[in-house]
Order: structure tokens, then sequence, then C-alpha cells
């Protein structure tokens, strides 16, 4: 276990000092086999290229590009408007605007950040025209964003599942139920503190006629995961690799036909924006999985697990340990990496205590989702707060009653897994 003490601690050190994410990761692993002295270095470049090579990350560009085509387009609007319309008029309907917006792309991108920047530079500017404080706006759009790591398809749910060996269909279909109860309490935090601080209403006409047009033009975003997820993905009919290439065709096909607003430059612009975010994904994977098999020689997780065990069997106290560790580490860790170094660790344990590889899943992936929009590394807090121009530390007060809001949500989705339809 000094081995791998030196790694963590190196890894550790490297992120406090500012080191990317990726690059302390490769140190710390470097540290360790260094310190193991038994094992040949090109085991470690072996094991970073083995964990790309799964079939199913080559979803994960696929995802991200039909985000960008999506968002970049008049769809996005046209989603927006929909979403206005349904709650808008009711008080905090402008930040459940933007909250039902991001539950539908979330069906699109698979990607927190995407969503955050996409629909952010909309929804934010046009919150604050309406009235409403900017670290408001900021706050709901770094909150609300996160549905796009919970409500499948879900790239983080895509790396657990590569990382566990469990069924990417299961995950996804587990995923479905906590990300729609997620968006609910969110719209319930909006609402209080629109009640709270009296903020102005929308005026928003819904006529059976406007409502109708609105659904009709809207409708194309909300069959991918509708029809490309529910149908195909889960009865078996394509894998997750070939669902995320239809829905990218898919986008490409109503851009051009439906919509007629993609030329060949913001094509080649989605294109290359895609592969810039692909590569910062693919190299964390890599890197955390040269981590994960420094971790998993070393037999860390069962050690981990055994001592835990020995001190306390109950299952609520083991839980709950699993969440502040989840907690503590999504707040420094961005999700990809932390899914990769946590899922080997917590496996033994949860397997210990009776819990399903779905259900930890779903529980790291909710968890984790916390620290997208809590200091000191929130990704779609900073993302939010630079689009609202307003300080984090605005946000983050602003923040309080939607951290409450989620963390007993996680709760529930920890102890109460048949609510939530996940597999326990």
């Amino acid at each position: 276990m000094l081995e791998v003490g030196i790694a963590i601690l190196v890894f550790v050190a490297l992120l406090l000092c500012g080191v990317p994410v990726a690059f302390s990761v490769i140190a710390g692993s470097v540290a360790g086999l260094f310190a193991i002295g038994s094992l040949p270095m090109e085991a470690l470049s072996q094991q970073s290229f083995a964990g790309a090579t799964d079939y199913s990350m080559l979803a994960i560009p696929f995802f991200i590009l039909t985000a960008d085509l999506l968002f970049s387009g008049r769809l996005g609007a046209q989603v927006i408007g929909l979403a206005t319309r349904l709650v808008g008029r009711f008080r905090g309907g402008v930040g459940m605007t933007s909250v039902l917006t991001n539950a539908v792309f979330a069906g699109v991108s698979g990607s927190a950040v995407a969503d955050a920047t996409g629909l952010g530079k909309v929804m934010i500017p046009w919150t604050k025209r309406l009235g409403y404080p900017a670290e408001y706006a900021a706050a709901v759009n770094a909150s609300s964003s996160v549905l796009g790591v919970i409500i499948p398809p879900s790239i983080p749910m895509i790396l657990f599942s590569a990382a566990s060996g469990a069924s990417v269909a299961s995950v996804f279909n587990a995923g479905l139920m906590p990300g729609i109860v997620m968006a609910v309490c969110l719209m319930f935090g909006c609402w209080f503190i629109a009640w709270k601080h009296n903020y102005p209403r929308v005026k928003a006409k819904l006529t059976a006629k406007k409502l109708a047009v609105d659904l009709l033009i809207a409708t194309p975003a909300i069959l991918i995961p509708v029809v490309l997820i529910r149908i195909f993905l889960f009865t078996g009919t394509a894998t997750v690799t070939e669902v995320s290439v239809l829905a990218a065709v898919y986008a490409i096909l109503i851009r051009t036909t439906m919509y007629r607003d993609l030329t060949w430059k913001s094509f080649v612009r989605s294109i290359a924006e895609s592969a810039a975010s692909t590569a910062v994904v693919m190299i964390l994977i890599m890197f955390s999985a040269a981590l994960s098999w420094l971790l998993t020689i070393q037999e860390a997780p069962q050690k981990l697990a055994t001592a835990l065990l020995s001190t306390t069997d109950s299952y609520p106290l083991i839980v709950l340990f699993i969440i502040i560790i989840l907690i503590i580490t999504g707040m420094f860790l961005d999700m990809a990496p932390a899914i990769l170094l946590l899922t080997p660790v917590l496996m033994p344990l949860a397997s210990a205590i009776g819990m399903g590889t779905v259900h930890l899943g779903i529980l790291m992936v909710c968890t984790l989702a916390m620290g997208l929009y809590t200091p000191p590394v929130g990704t779609t807090l900073y993302i939010s707060a630079g689009i609202g121009r307003v300080g984090i530390n605005k946000v983050t007060r602003e923040l309080v009653l939607f951290y409450a809001l989620i963390i007993l949500f996680v709760l529930g989705v920890a102890y109460l897994p048949g609510l939530m339809f996940i597999p326990a």
C-alpha cells in the first residue's frame, strides 16, 4: 500500500499546484510504478491505451457532435420557446424554463459542460433581461446543466459501464427516473427562490394552437431520447455506439432538410469543436486507466473494503461513507477521472454490502454531478459565472438551496432505489 500512497500523494500535490488533472494522474502513476520497482514502465503505456480501446467509447464523440449540431441551430431556440410557454407563466417560471430546456437537451448531449455552455449563452442573458439577478441566472444554469450527465445518454454512465463491466443499456435505463426527480427538485428550488424574492413572471400565452406549433417544431429534439435511446438501445436493436452515430446523422438530416440552417462552415466548426472536446475526455480516460490499473494490482480496493468492513457492517453507514467520498472527490476532480478512478475502488465495497453494480453507478453519477457546480473546481459553476459576468462567491451563495435539495435527492437515490426504479 506504500506504493499506492506515493502515487496518490504525488497526484494530489500536483493537483493543488495547478497542474492539469490528466498530467497529475499520469505523474502519480509513474511515481507509484517507480516505487514498486519490479514492473516495466512499458506496462503503464499499455494500460493507458487499453483504457481507450473499449468499443462503447466511440459513442462519446458522436454524442458530443450531436449536441453541438443541435445547440447551434434554430432547434435550440424552439425548445426554449416551448419550455417558456409550458412553465414560464408560473412563479419562478424563468428558472423552470432553464431546467426544462436542460432536461430536454440532456437526452441529446450526454455532457453537462456542453449544456452549460450551449444553453447558458442563451438562457443567462435572457434571464437577466427579464429583471432577474445575474447570480440567480448563473446558479440555475450551473445546477440544471448537470441533468446532461444524469438523464441518458450520459457520457459518465458510458465510462462507468466501461470501468465496471455493467450493461450501458441497464445503466441508461436506471438513470431516467433519477434525472426526472432531480429536475423536479431543481424546479421546486426555482419556485421557492422566486416566491421568496417576488421575482417577475414571463408573459407567455399558452394556447392550443401555439403549443401545437411549438411541439411540432421542437419534436425532432424530443425524438432523439425517446426513439433512438428508449427503442433502439433498450430493445437491443443497436448498441450505444450505433445509437450515437444514428443520433449524429439524424441531427445533420434535420438541420439540412427541416430547418435548412446547416452551412458547410458551421458543420466544419462543429466537427472541430467536438474533436477538441473528445480529445480532452479521451486523455483523461487513458491516464486514469493507468492509475486504476496501479490501484488494482496493489489490491487497494479490496484492502479498503476489508478495513472499512472491519469497523462496521452497517449498510446505511457504509453507503453514507461512499457518499461522503464521492462528494469530496467531486469537489476536486472532474467526473471522467473520478468515475474511472473510484469505480474499481468502490465496487468491492458495494458488493460486500449487497449494493448492485447499476445502483452504485447511478449513485456515483448523481453524487459526483454535484461537484460540477461546487467550488473549488466546479466546471459548470465557472462557465455559468463567466457567461453571467458575476463573481463565483455570489453564485455559490445563490446555490445553497439547490445544494440542500440535491443532497436530499442523493440520499433518496442511495437509500430508496425502488422509488426511482433503480435495481437495488
